[in-house]
């Protein structure tokens, strides 16, 4: 393929995020990338597209440069750009767990565990494998037995532990996200508040499921990614499909954006499925009048009707 996908995250101090994030966007422009970049004063997380000259341009260039030496990028190989802009932008902080006092990845984390060794201690009685992703990134697809805290959002996840505590304390604690930059502070803060044996994926599950001897076993489904492809393929051995359709439960693997733009709730839904609905996770929002799914498809106002009329007859049966 000409094309290729680059997921990166590099944690160092960069004195002034503003200033970088502007000279980054102008270069990366000038390599024809396409992406979104988030800078902040500990570092630099991004995920870009481009063409395999372009992208192997980038590498070279952050390779060499003095604030990312040893930085390491996951490479997937795309059929084009997995981006319509190019965008960079400054953060008070990579990831958000919303504390009081944050944690530094040089500082304490946890144990980096290589696929191989990951797929081997995943099968352990005494070890709990703790999915540090949000809910509708964990329903695509997920390792087999993880436990699928119930958050909306990372910095939901140290009040979610904190409930949970007895089902992880005394067990030898996995951790796995998509690359690996969010779990670097997670790990990180469940050894600070005092669980001692924690382990996170290295490289996440975007490096486990290309690693040859791992092959991206004992994961069911799809990994969430955040371009517009949406999904891609993780187990090179197997696949389940572990997603259900927004609408009837059926088996399905394909997200979309809920049409109300108040909403933009992402649902798993069938091509049929959301034609059936107008692109609404609710009637409510099939009715919206901002509905994106009627405007892009031209639909009558009289075919709109009678599609609601059946939905909601539907709905007043059950």
């Amino acid at each position: 393929m000409d094309y290729q996908v680059l997921l990166y995250y590099y944690y160092n101090d960069i004195e002034d995020p503003d200033a970088f994030a502007a000279e980054h966007l102008e270069l990366c422009r000038s390599m024809n990338l396409k992406g979104r970049i988030l800078v902040a004063g500990e570092g630099i997380n991004g995920t870009v597209s481009g063409t395999v000259e372009d992208t192997e341009q980038y590498m070279a260039y952050m390779k060499q440069h003095p604030l990312f030496e040893g930085i390491v990028f996951k490479i997937d190989e795309a059929e084009g750009h997995a981006f319509r802009k190019m965008h960079v932008r400054p953060r008070p902080e990579l990831v958000n767990l919303s504390l009081e006092e944050d944690v530094n990845p040089h500082e304490i984390t946890g144990e980096y565990v290589e696929p191989a060794d990951f797929l081997e201690q995943m099968q352990d009685d005494n070890t709990v494998v703790l999915d540090a992703r949000n809910t509708y990134e964990y329903d695509v697809g997920h390792f087999r037995g993880a436990i699928r805290p119930d958050v909306e959002t990372f910095r939901d996840l140290p009040e979610w532990v904190e409930e949970n505590r007895e089902m992880l304390e005394g067990k030898r604690i996995l951790t796995y996200c998509t690359g690996g930059i969010r779990c670097e502070k997670f790990s990180g803060w469940l050894k600070r508040e005092g669980f001692d044996d924690v382990g996170q994926l290295h490289g996440g599950i975007a490096t486990y499921g290309k690693d040859p001897v791992a092959k991206g076993q004992n994961w069911d489904g799809m990994m969430y990614v955040f371009d517009e492809r949406l999904t891609v393929p993780v187990n090179q051995v197997e696949h389940n499909i572990v997603g259900k359709d927004h609408f009837d439960g059926t088996p399905c693997e394909r997200y979309i954006n809920c049409a109300n733009p108040d909403c933009n709730d992402q649902i798993l839904a069938s091509e049929e499925n959301e034609a059936k609905h107008l692109g609404g996770c609710s009637i409510e929002c099939t009715k919206h009048p901002r509905n994106r799914y009627i405007a892009e498809n031209n639909l009558s106002a009289e075919y709109v009707d009678a599609q609601i009329r059946m939905l909601e007859e539907e709905a007043f049966a059950k």
